[in-house]
């Protein structure tokens, strides 16, 4: 204590005092349940970082997207970005899961990789800014920025496909993956989304606007983020490199008959030794095994799939609509209105996974029908009513179930799948989900900002995945080889060859 008391210095101490117990209450959550020894914490906090990058990068392109430009411009600029987004990702994403299954070291590095890439970008967008006098606002290099902000959604997604991939490595043995996920969603809104966001538009307006030299100070922050992130990454325990015995999954399922390692050739027991040799060097070996993946866990990827278009939508349609709409709103209030919807999904998207964990999940496969046909009434009601209130509701409808969907496709993951085949299913599904996402995010720029005509393709689309959805749970299909003409739980399949290098002797 200082020997003289001032309100400022009282201040001060108070301050710190607050600040002391928040740390100590953020430390205390995230190494809860033992997560700081399985590793869990050290995952959390990229986790966490990542949802701050994503914050960053959309305060630094709203004005430039959105307020900064006419509909038009803005939203053929916009599709022109997503356009070029959605073909690499939509050739990327199946690739990654078989890319996991055959990455055995380096994850870590691939990890921060994602972290280092977006600083470069980050840094390369900063290099071509500049201060127009005229129009009092920042500059960019089109040419620049859009190939920049397409290499920073891509590789944030792959971050998301690398984290899932590695959080079952990770597991404290007290608690199961639903709410581990639920945990790293929990501190990443709260933690990334919000603080992250708050911390990118407190740099851009003191740095774009305030002082004199006139910088993107989002993308600042998302530099300085990236470079804290690629750290974190590399503190990840190495145990998380460790693949050894796991067992690839598949979306296919073709009925066909588990083997076993090592299985031997049938020969009779009265055999001579000379004949027992002979049955050995002749033994069939496993060439490769796959896990496919059961019902209950196809019915969740395809709910989710479903949810996910929904979400990928709101994220696109409503900054289109709020510009095309209401353009005689200054900047600031187009940006309260996109904030608003955008808060009521976020609302949606904390409750879900707050109440995620507190579900016992015990039909997970009925709770995913349940709330993807929830999704789908929302996205009804808002193509018949038409106004914005509506539209909101959808977007918090749309949040709150894709959690709890997410949440129950977790659980059958961990349910239904052997342990050395869970790592590879959830970074197959987390491709697929952020597939979907992509794609809902495309149909919210390439169409009309008209309210009804946008959510009733959505609900078309999403009527379709709905019933896929339904059948698969029936044990039938819309997509061949991609439904319920499977078990709840499937067994290993896999290929069987004769060792080239194991030759039949002369009896």
């Amino acid at each position: 204590m200082p020997r003289k008391l001032t309100v400022t210095r009282v201040a001060a101490l108070r301050g710190r005092e607050l600040a002391g117990k928040g740390l100590n209450k953020i430390h205390a959550a995230t190494t809860a349940d033992g997560a700081d020894r399985s590793g869990l914490t050290a995952l959390t906090y990229p986790a966490v970082m990542n949802y701050a990058l994503d914050a960053a990068m959309s305060v630094s392109l709203a004005n430039t997207f959105f307020l900064a430009a006419t509909s038009g411009e803005s939203k053929s600029k916009v599709a022109l970005y997503l356009l070029v987004n959605i073909a690499p990702f939509a050739v990327i994403a199946p690739l990654i899961g078989p890319l996991l299954d055959r990455l055995q070291r380096g994850r870590r590095i691939a990890m921060a990789a994602t972290f280092a890439g977006r600083a470069v970008l980050a840094v390369l967008v900063i290099m071509n800014s500049g201060w127009d006098s005229s129009s009092h606002q920042l500059t960019y290099d089109p040419w620049v920025l859009y190939p920049a902000a397409l290499g920073m959604m891509v590789l944030s997604k792959s971050f998301g496909v690398l984290k899932s991939a590695v959080t079952p490595r990770v597991l404290p043995p007290t608690i199961d993956l639903v709410r581990v996920n639920a945990r790293l969603t929990t501190f990443g809104l709260v933690g990334g989304m919000f603080l992250g966001g708050a911390i990118a538009v407190v740099f851009e307006a003191l740095l774009g606007k305030l002082l004199p030299f006139h910088s993107p100070g989002a993308l600042i922050a998302l530099a300085i983020g990236a470079i804290v992130g690629t750290w974190l990454c590399m503190r990840i325990p190495s145990w998380v490199e460790v693949t050894e015995g796991e067992v690839p999954t598949t979306l296919s399922y073709h009925g066909e008959p588990a083997r076993v390692r090592g299985e031997p050739n049938p020969a009779p027991q009265e055999e001579s030794a000379g004949r027992k040799g002979a049955a050995s060097a002749a033994a069939m070996i496993r060439d490769s095994m796959r896990q496919p993946l059961g019902r209950n866990v196809l019915i969740g990827l395809w709910g989710n799939g479903t949810i996910r278009i929904l979400t990928g939508f709101m994220l696109m349609f409503i900054p289109f609509y709020t510009k095309a709409n209401h353009s005689g709103a200054s900047g600031m209030g187009q940006l309260l209105i996109v904030a608003a919807a955008g808060g009521a999904a976020g609302a949606g998207n904390f409750i879900g996974n707050a109440l995620g964990t507190r579900l016992e999940l015990k039909n997970p496969r009925k709770i995913v029908i349940m709330v993807t046909a929830g999704a789908l009434a929302a996205v009804i009601v808002a193509a018949v009513f038409g106004n914005m209130l509506f539209v909101a509701i959808a977007a918090f409808v749309g949040a709150f179930t894709s959690a709890i969907g997410k949440a129950c496709l977790d659980a059958s993951i961990q349910d239904d799948l052997p342990d050395e085949s869970r790592a590879s299913a959830f970074g197959r599904s987390e491709a697929l989900l952020q597939l979907a996402s992509v794609f809902g995010s495309a149909i919210g720029v390439l169409l009309p900002s008209e309210i009804w005509l946008c959510f009733m393709v959505v609900g078309v689309i999403m009527a379709a995945g709905t019933l896929q959805t339904f059948m698969t749970s029936r044990g039938s299909t819309l997509v061949p080889g991609f439904g319920g003409q499977r078990p709840d739980m499937s067994m290993p399949t896999g290929a069987i060859r004769i060792d080239p290098n194991l030759r039949r002797r002369p009896e």
